[in-house]
């Protein structure tokens, strides 16, 4: 049932339906740009309609198996030439490798071919060595070798996944060179991993694909359209309600998986559609429906290219060029049919019954383990290549602009949404997101708050990891009075309570590693901003972090009996939240910078316990040594811990030390009461002052004096704690921008 659906009727027939943006009817010129080009496409489907529709009138074209195709003029054809790429690698050093580079350098001769900028630590390595070939619309190119053989690194090059001056060579679209900003609009690339939110059903995760790559001005209903015809192509109609699943929860199956993978790139309709071994780790009736898939979506107008380890025979027969690789070297290229005249030529003739990718691949693997390698299959390939070229024909020969071509694709159903300017060059008249950023961060906050109401759990560990130590905290200190003790016991009460809070924002570490790569794949090509998925990803932790400040101010406040009462308990809930609000972002922050759970998790912890260790609890401002005041200052426990040290004995009023209770905490305090108010009344005489039982000797101010806490209001240091989440939320943009460009040096 799956291979005999048509690609066109799914695909095309949806995007013809699909209006283009308005332009102004300005062709003064010779040369159109791409945006005048969209709208002509327009104008034309209106006249040929003659109702203002601009759904086109096709002439269809039948293939021999029944399935109607659209004719292809202006074809695409992605071209590359001369694809080179090195990179330094470490050498293992051993006596003998020593011994070998002094004498290369002496003049002897080498056993490895050695490189220029070669050291005795490190040797170049060339990954891809002169690649030169092309690929078409409407046909697959499948790369092909074994293990190493530089298949992934040529589908990275191709998909500009290397950085700038680290790759040499062109890579052309129709002539014209491929610039970055317009191949991520146009193409796709599907990434050898399925990196997928486990708990989305297999409609919802194409739902939020098509609402971040299909523009806004498609109506809810038509993305809705595109995304049941896509379920339809891609042959998961049963699996369209199930999750996808993980190792802790059952879900989609591999091919099933594999073929969501693709929709969520595909979504789009791209022209250029990479893929790095899509068939890997399958069965071989997933594999082969995989690559039916590919196949349609070639035909539907796509250039199509894969690399893929051993095709089955069922397999190949789908691919209309191939691509055979050696140590970044090309050993055949061109087409499935001519492989056995190829190798018949080179002195090894393909058996009938024998597969001819596995004799092949078996041919290149025994050629790389004699003492020649693959350089004589290399040098045939060059020399067969020249033998067997067949002349271009008349329609080849004609030079078709990316900007016609483009706008022919667009007029087939391809999607590219719209124009934005009427500049000359293709790459800046084409929008960089299909989508403004708030569309973008009302889909991403959707789906955050669908993937956590999916798995409350992870919500519900965290709330009772607080109302635990709430509770500890609340039996603890029960009821503190107003003595020298319980001014004491307070100042340990504020200290561990707000190092808490910001211990307890730990487990936010994980959430943006497992959703690292998702984002990377996403984010390459343009599927969103940056900037919406940090605003997003600030917005939906709010209301989390809201109910965990409101659950520990509930439980301790009253409990611990703290001053202040109502407007004191506001106060204390904000300064938790503001707590929460910075820890959370600096955890996220370092998210984005540590790669590794286990990493993050060690460095979190040893930072925070810095900051407990500067705050002015085990030691006060005055008290720090000069070199290390500058940690007392970016100490992010400091500014909640000196809040709600004012917000407790702020009150000028309110005394903690009355008459005999100045002894407390002293070696006099165990002397009898009678002793106490003789040495009292001893202090008055010599101070000329009257101290009696009830005098009050230290009120909050004194306390706050005492323990260093001047700088700043409790409302400031409110301000400095929330700016300090800001900050970081700042710094995370910073890290993705930097940290996740997903491309090789």
């Amino acid at each position: 049932m799956v291979e005999n659906m048509s690609p066109t009727r799914d695909t095309v027939a949806f995007f013809n339906d699909v209006e283009l943006h308005d332009r102004p009817r300005s062709f003064v010129g010779i040369s159109p740009t791409l945006g005048q080009l969209f709208k002509r496409v327009g104008d034309m489907r209106r006249e040929a309609n003659g109702d203002g529709n601009e759904t086109p009138v096709h002439d269809q074209v039948v293939d021999m198996d029944g399935v109607n195709l659209e004719p292809r003029s202006l074809p695409l054809m992605l071209s590359f030439n001369n694809l080179t790429y090195s990179v330094k690698v470490r050498r293992k050093l051993s006596f003998s490798s020593v011994f070998q580079q002094r004498g290369n350098r002496l003049g002897g001769s080498p056993a490895d071919e050695t490189v220029v900028g070669d050291s005795l630590f490190t040797k170049t390595k060339t990954l891809l060595n002169n690649i030169s070939g092309e690929a078409r619309e409407g046909e697959i190119l499948a790369v092909l070798g074994a293990s190493g053989s530089g298949k992934s690194t040529l589908i990275d090059a191709l998909a500009n996944r290397i950085a700038k001056g680290s790759l040499k060579g062109t890579v052309r679209l129709n002539g014209e060179v491929l610039e970055s900003r317009l191949l991520k609009v146009i193409s796709a690339y599907v990434m050898q991993d399925d990196l997928l939110f486990p708990m989305l059903t297999v409609e919802e995760t194409l739902m939020f694909s098509a609402e971040f790559r299909l523009p806004r001005t498609l109506s809810k209903s038509k993305k809705k359209l595109r995304v049941q015809a896509l379920i339809d192509q891609l042959g998961l109609r049963n699996a369209a309600k199930t999750v996808i699943g993980d190792e802790g929860h059952r879900g989609v199956s591999g091919g099933e998986r594999r073929r969501v993978s693709i929709g969520i790139d595909i979504i789009h309709d791209p022209i250029i559609l990479f893929l790095d071994e899509p068939t890997s780790g399958l069965d071989s009736t997933s594999a082969f429906m995989v690559v039916k898939v590919l196949q349609r979506i070639a035909q539907s107008g796509s250039i199509v290219v894969m690399s893929v380890h051993q095709p089955s025979y069922r397999i190949l027969g789908l691919l209309d060029r191939l691509l055979f690789l050696s140590r970044g070297q090309t050993v055949y290229s061109g087409s499935p049919v001519n492989l056995p005249m190829y190798f018949a030529e080179f002195g090894h003739p393909i058996p009938e019954n024998e597969n001819r990718t596995e004799f092949a691949l078996d041919r290149i693997r025994e050629l790389e383990g004699s003492p020649g390698g693959t350089k004589s299959l290399v040098e045939f390939n060059k020399s067969w290549q020249s033998m067997k070229n067949i002349p271009k024909s008349e329609s080849d020969q004609q030079s078709t602009s990316l900007k016609e071509a483009i706008s022919a694709s667009i007029s087939r159903g391809k999607l590219v949404s719209g124009a934005t300017n009427n500049d000359a060059s293709p790459s800046s008249m084409v929008p960089t997101f299909a989508n403004p950023f708030w569309i973008e961060m009302a889909v991403l906050s959707k789906r955050s708050m669908l993937n956590s109401r999916r798995m409350p759990e992870l919500f519900g560990i965290r709330l009772g990891a607080v109302l635990v130590t709430g509770f500890i905290l609340a039996t603890m200190f029960w009821q503190l009075d107003n003595s020298p003790k319980g001014v004491q016991e307070r100042l340990g009460f504020f200290a561990f309570a707000m190092s808490t809070t910001f211990y307890t924002c730990a487990d936010a570490l994980p959430v943006f590693l497992q959703e690292r790569y998702i984002f990377m794949r996403e984010t390459a090509y343009n599927a969103y901003r940056r900037s919406s998925y940090v605003l997003s990803h600030s917005l939906v932790a709010l209301p989390a972090l809201i109910f965990l400040s409101l659950a520990f101010a509930a439980t301790t406040f009253w409990a611990v009996g703290l001053d202040g009462g109502i407007t004191g308990f506001l106060f204390y809930f904000l300064i938790i939240f503001a707590a929460f609000w910075a820890g959370s972002s600096f955890v996220t922050f370092l998210s984005g910078v540590v790669p590794h759970v286990m990493l993050g998790y060690t460095i979190v912890v040893a930072i925070l316990a810095y900051f407990l260790l500067f705050s002015g609890f085990f030691i006060t401002r005055d008290r720090i040594p000069g070199y290390w005041i500058w940690f007392h200052y970016i100490s992010l426990v400091k500014y909640p811990y000196e809040a709600v040290l004012q917000n407790e004995f702020g009150n000028p009023t309110k005394c903690f030390v009355r008459g005999v209770q100045i002894f407390d905490n002293t070696p006099l305090g165990i002397v009898p009461t009678a002793l106490k108010l003789k040495l009292l009344e001893n202090m008055s005489n010599t101070l000329g002052m009257k101290i009696t039982r009830s005098t009050c000797l230290t009120t909050g101010s004194d306390i706050l004096q005492q323990q260093g806490v001047t700088d700043l209001s409790k409302w400031n240091c409110l301000l400095v704690t929330v700016a300090w989440g800001f900050l970081f939320r700042i710094l995370f943009y910073f890290s993705l921008l930097i940290g996740s460009k997903n491309k090789r040096r």
